[in-house]
């Protein structure tokens, strides 16, 4: 019992001298989080060169979308550089007939993404045999992730279309 007693006596002190021998002068940073990085492609660079007219999403509303520093309120379509805005507010408002714009561009896309809101979607069989139709892919996501995916795939120089929902739309 005595050496327990002593034990925790110096435990206080040897904690104290510890702390009087290490360096002040060392200041320790927070490590950054891996999860903010990796969620923010927009501030991802992976090419040095990205050409200055190239559409590049920079952050997200619920109602909305930030492009090239412009604020844009609600659904969104881009091909190339050509952004526009879209008539569907709900994910059940996608057709071949909001999508029609895909049958007369040149050159067709390689992807579509779908940015179906705040929540993946499963998408109609109808859209689906549309899209494939025109040449396309079809890739859904939510808005959040569709918005970065069309930021990288523009970078490495692919030729993609994204058709946005604002993130704050749900089923």
């Amino acid at each position: 019992m005595a050496a327990r007693g002593r034990a925790l006596e110096t435990l206080p002190k040897l904690i104290r001298s510890l702390r009087k021998d290490s360096p002040s002068s060392i200041r320790r940073q927070p490590l950054p989080s891996l999860r903010r990085a990796f969620s923010l492609y927009d501030q991802i660079n992976l090419i040095d060169n990205v050409p200055e007219d190239q559409l590049r999403f920079q952050g997200y509303t619920d109602t909305g979308f930030t492009v090239n520093g412009v604020n844009y309120e609600g659904s969104l379509l881009c091909v190339g550089n050509l952004l526009t805005s879209w008539g569907p507010n709900k994910f059940s408002q996608i057709t071949p007939d909001s999508l029609s714009i895909f049958q007369i561009i040149r050159p067709i896309p390689e992807i579509l993404i779908l940015g179906c809101g705040r929540n993946i979607e499963p998408v109609d069989p109808e859209l689906r045999h549309f899209i494939r139709s025109t040449g396309m892919k079809l890739e859904a996501l939510d808005s959040r992730n569709a918005a970065s995916t069309y930021n990288i795939l523009t970078e490495e120089g692919r030729i993609v279309a994204a058709a946005l929902l604002p993130y704050g739309v749900s089923s």
